[in-house]
């Protein structure tokens, strides 16, 4: 048997749509109810469902009137206030492509953007980087402001096919790519609300994620309003350990964070939270201690999600189909999905290879924005390369073993990170941890773990607990204690910084 997974296609996406049209599809059914409450140390401001739709339908016409067109691109430079969401709705409303962007970029980084992409306006909020030398206007957060009364324009429909919106991915392997995805995106993402939410139009979603970053922006926004549910926002001022006592007051029934989220609302018992249901987790491989000790503080389940900038979250553990300990979860129903070899055929059950996710997929990318050789490259056929190793058991679960480029090499023999980590995590004075593969000299590497600890922890201790769990060759030949591990903007694990910082210490 291959390590194929089909249980059939998704219903299909209706020939013309509109995504900003599908996600405000119950608003004017739902009129007063909240649908957003961005939450702060000082209070919290609301927008309902009517409100957000007038104020994105007025925002499209302001973008007309400013001679913006269909296909134009525009470059948000925004944080985590209601202006994101609405700009994002508006220009999709108008067929304007929104291109978010992390408000942490740098005026260079801004620069590069704006070359790939030739926008023909930036929104921008006051204190946010901008291109050194912009090459299109410059539209404020304010000035925006001022469009949401205006009068209403209709929705633009068309081709569910047709570019939609930009998003950049985190640059962890490279440099980061501009990937374009279709309005027909947000229709695959209905296969998330029984396959990893339990979402209903009753539950009140809280995402602590900043909203650039497409987890959140998906989970945390588009489609709580898809499903008429109320979405949950930490505003400015919102740190991060005040995020257990915002869900107590605004009554959260679901959290969704990434896995060092948890962590850090762990350091200290989080309140009582009587209406939460179950915790959500994405954006890297969600710790097994963590997970404990996250359901032992609160007595709620936490559900992972895998995904990508290409494709989204496609597998995960549910409310109705508990993840199997030590895996990813299943790929959604509708989904296709497979485990392939270097020739991009499948392999057997059980299993190590690359992770493919078919092309027919309604969340797949169109490709990268400018660059179709780089997009030809990332497909085998019918499957999309997603440069993630696992294994598939013959149910259908998925083990995640890591990036294939994160792989380390151990007398020849491949070894997942994941694995190593793993096992040094669950020691009781371990915070998290790295493994790398290092160089130690010109023609030798070996496996290395960098750790946060939260109590001091002798190198022996940790040499003797790892070897209790791995085979020899697995275990690490050098053990670093370091105040913090590298991560990008939205949490994830940097290993290839750190290794190559090691490296350079050891020219």
């Amino acid at each position: 048997m291959q390590a194929i997974f089909d249980q059939g296609p998704p219903p299909p996406c209706p020939a013309t749509f509109n995504l900003a049209a599908y996600v405000l599809g119950r608003a004017q059914e739902l009129g007063g109810k909240i649908a957003l409450v961005v939450m702060s140390p000082d209070g919290a401001e609301q927008w309902t469902y009517a409100q957000l739709e007038a104020a994105v339908l007025g925002t499209a016409s302001g973008f007309f009137s400013a001679g913006l067109r269909p296909g134009d691109r525009l470059v948000m430079r925004l944080g985590n206030s209601v202006e994101f969401p609405i700009c994002y709705l508006a220009a999709l409303a108008a067929d304007i492509i929104p291109v978010p962007t992390s408000p942490l970029l740098t005026a260079r980084e801004v620069t590069q953007i704006a070359a790939d992409i030739s926008p023909r306006l930036i929104v921008a909020e006051d204190g946010l980087a901008l291109p050194l030398d912009p090459p299109c206007p410059v539209l404020s957060a304010e000035a925006m402001r001022g469009m949401y009364d205006l009068p209403p324009a209709s929705y633009a429909m068309g081709d569910a096919d047709r570019p939609g919106y930009i998003i950049y991915t985190s640059g962890t392997s490279g440099e980061p790519r501009a990937v374009t995805h279709a309005h027909r995106a947000i229709w695959a993402r209905r296969m998330m609300w029984k396959g990893w939410y339990g979402l209903t139009d009753t539950d009140r979603l809280l995402h602590a994620g900043a909203f650039n970053w497409t987890y959140t922006l998906g989970t945390g926004l588009l489609d709580p309003w898809t499903r008429g549910a109320t979405a949950l926002i930490p505003g400015p001022g919102a740190a991060p350990e005040m995020l257990g006592d915002l869900m107590a007051q605004h009554e959260a029934t679901i959290f969704a964070a990434a896995p060092g989220i948890y962590r850090q609302l762990l350091r200290t018992p989080p309140p009582k939270l009587p209406c939460l249901r179950h915790g959500l987790s994405a954006g890297e491989k969600l710790p097994e201690a963590t997970r404990a000790a996250w359901e032992r503080a609160t007595g709620t389940p936490v559900y992972e999600a895998f995904g990508m900038s290409e494709c989204s979250t496609f597998v995960s553990g549910s409310p109705a189909c508990t993840a199997p300990p030590g895996t990813l979860g299943y790929p959604q129903h509708g989904r296709r999905v497979a485990v392939l070899d270097e020739d991009g055929s499948s392999v057997a059950f059980d299993t190590p290879g690359v992770l493919g996710v078919s092309r027919r997929d309604p969340g797949l990318m169109l490709g990268y924005w400018g660059a179709d050789e780089e997009t030809r490259q990332r497909f085998a056929g019918e499957w999309f390369l997603t440069g993630d190793l696992v294994s598939m058991a013959e149910d259908g679960a998925l083990t995640y073993l890591g990036r294939a480029d994160d792989m380390m090499n151990a007398g020849g023999v491949r070894v997942s990170p994941i694995e190593v980590e793993s096992a040094l995590n669950a020691h009781p004075a371990i915070l998290e941890s790295a493994a790398v593969e290092v160089t130690v000299k010109a023609d030798t590497t070996i496996i290395a773990a960098f750790y946060v600890a939260k109590d001091p922890v002798e190198t022996d201790d940790l040499e003797r607990f790892v070897a209790e769990r791995l085979a020899r060759y697995k275990c690490p030949r050098l053990y670093t204690c370091v105040e913090a591990l590298p991560k990008g903007p939205n949490g994830k694990l940097l290993r290839r910084r750190l290794g190559d910082s090691y490296d350079k210490r050891t020219d």
